[in-house]
C-alpha cells in the first residue's frame, strides 16, 4: 500500500516505514504529524479525488537538520563583479507510520 502526499510545495510517493525528507515542519523530535494533503492512495487498485478526501498520514518526527551546502555564484564579465554565496537548506526527516485511507 502507498500513498502520494503534498507537503511543502512538494508531492512524495510514501508507504508504512518508509523515512522521507520534506520542507521544514514546525515540530521537534519524537512528536507526531499528520499529512492530510492526500492526493491518491493505492492498495490494489489506485483512488483518487473524492474517494481520497478523508484520507490522512501519520506520521513521525525523527531529525531536523540542513541539507549540503549549495554555491551560489554571479559573475559579470569584464566589469570585475563577482559575488560568491552559499545556501543551506533546512529539513525535517520523518518516518511514515500509518495510511488512513
Amino acid at each position: 500500500m502507498y500513498a502520494i502526499i503534498a507537503t511543502g510545495g512538494k508531492q512524495y510517493k510514501v508507504s508504512e516505514g518508509d523515512v522521507i525528507k520534506v520542507e521544514k515542519l514546525g515540530a521537534e523530535a519524537g512528536e507526531n504529524v499528520t499529512f492530510d494533503q492526500v492526493l491518491a492512495v493505492s492498495d490494489d487498485k489506485l483512488k483518487v479525488g473524492n474517494d481520497v478526501a478523508n484520507a490522512t498520514v501519520n506520521a513521525t518526527v525523527v531529525e531536523n537538520g540542513r541539507g549540503k551546502k549549495v554555491i551560489v555564484y554571479r559573475y559579470k564579465r569584464k566589469s570585475g563583479y563577482h559575488k560568491k554565496n552559499g545556501h543551506r537548506q533546512a529539513y525535517t526527516k520523518v518516518k511514515i507510520d500509518k495510511i488512513n485511507a
